[in-house]
């Protein structure tokens, strides 16, 4: 079975959870024998500068911004096009805010969910015969579903089902001018029909989207997040001094203040004066001037020297991130579809500390890794925190039941069979 993981690439200047687990995915598919290939659209897929698919990038970034937003580009000749598509214009492309920030995108969103019917219709011309002469797939999955204009075509051009991951479109589509919403969510909805089977990240989030996207109990599908134990070693808990963790990008949405404050709250208690802080997730020019401003906090309260910033967060980092903690936090406002760290900091036997929102009591429940804590400030952070880190025996009892339910349940060799299932399902249904 010949499969293709069509991934939007982010140029890799922060911990992209959804990127990582999309590259993660393929990599394992390869690993258990299958026949699996990553195809990035709009920017390279590359981590701290490193890249991670040799394959061309569909979709340009610059090309489809260019011709959305300039009607007589729309039919520019090819030499340009390659031009806008090479590799240092994408990459410089790729170090822009803007290309992670939602507000702003609401045309373009649209005329990609219209698929050959956008003005993006030359990309996806290029796309199908690439696919069609060159990787010949009996599937293709979509990482999300923002991806969904493709599907029709595919499946008309190429006669093969495709698949469609959920996770988080409904952050991306939030933040998006309010009277674009319904518009939005309508076209969701009908372009669920093209899809032959929709793959939730968690319970939570297939319940979410179901609503949202009137999809059929028949097309939807729940399997976690998985990841291989083996490339994670188990960690003895620091306690001398206690370590706090987080790992994601550095901004507000994902309760990098929320931590911060709670952390200087933590640390004005005398018999919390000793915890450390441990920060890692990259940023892009958006987040500079909003975490100086935390930095500004931890030096007006004389705590900076106890806060360690990590600039790598390369899986083969994450081991040495990891090793040191007590604990991982990661307070992201709304919570998440899943939260790929989660699994990652339980892996090497790290407790969880998570708002009660999202999927997030999901996982904690599933793995009995970790506790959560309500309201999502920085009070209640810091009283949890401060209840966990006074419990030591706790902390290692999460630590080796977390672990051992990422070998069990998270495995990515266990979940890869049960996508599988979904593949050959689909594939003997779509040839009866």
């Amino acid at each position: 079975m010949k499969i293709i993981n069509i991934v939007p690439g982010f140029g890799g200047s922060f911990y992209c959870g959804n990127c990582l687990r999309d590259s993660s995915y393929v990599r394992s598919l390869v690993e258990a024998g299958h026949d699996a290939v990553t195809l990035p659209i709009y920017l390279p897929l590359t981590l701290n500068g490193e890249k991670q698919s040799d394959t061309p990038v569909f979709y340009g970034a610059i090309n489809i911004y260019l011709k959305q937003k300039f009607p007589f580009l729309r039919k520019m000749p090819t030499c340009l096009e390659n031009f806008f598509n090479s590799g240092f214009l994408l990459k410089y492309a790729a170090r822009k805010a803007d290309s992670t920030r939602a507000h702003g995108l609401e045309e373009m969103t649209i005329s990609m969910l219209k698929g050959h019917e956008g003005y993006q219709k030359e990309e996806l011309k290029h796309l199908i015969n690439f696919l069609k002469n060159q990787e010949k797939p009996d599937i293709v999955h979509l990482s999300n579903a923002l991806l969904m204009g493709l599907a029709k075509k595919i499946k008309e051009e190429l006669g093969i089902p495709v698949v469609c991951s959920l996770q988080d479109e409904d952050v991306w589509i939030d933040a998006m001018d309010d009277s674009y919403q319904e518009k939005l969510w309508n076209l969701f909805s009908e372009k669920a029909k093209d899809v032959d089977a929709f793959i939730a990240v968690s319970q939570f989030y297939g319940d979410v989207m179901k609503k949202r996207m009137n999809i059929s109990d028949d097309k939807l599908n729940v399997i976690h997040v998985g990841i291989d134990p083996e490339v994670f070693e188990m960690s003895a808990l620091a306690f001398d001094p206690p370590v706090i963790g987080f790992m994601s990008r550095m901004n507000g949405e994902n309760g990098f203040e929320v931590l911060i404050d709670a952390y200087i709250k933590l640390k004005l208690r005398s018999e919390f004066n000793n915890v450390r802080l441990r920060l890692s997730g990259g940023m892009t020019g958006d987040d500079k001037q909003f975490i100086q401003k935390q930095i500004n906090k931890l030096k007006n309260n004389n705590f900076l020297k106890d806060v360690e910033f990590v600039e790598e967060y390369k899986e083969k980092y994450l081991n040495a991130f990891f090793q040191p903690l007590t604990l991982l936090s990661v307070p992201v406002l709304k919570g998440e579809a899943f939260g790929l760290y989660q699994i990652e900091s339980l892996a090497c036997g790290v407790p969880l500390v998570q708002p009660a929102l999202g999927a997030f009591p999901e996982i904690i429940e599933a793995t009995q890794g970790g506790v959560t804590y309500t309201p999502n400030n920085a009070t209640a952070l810091a009283n949890k925190l401060a209840e966990v880190l006074s419990n030591p025996d706790q902390l290692i009892a999460m630590s080796k039941a977390g672990r051992a339910s990422i070998e069990d349940h998270f495995s990515s060799r266990k979940l890869i069979k049960k996508m599988m299932n979904v593949y050959e399902r689909l594939i003997t249904i779509n040839n009866e």
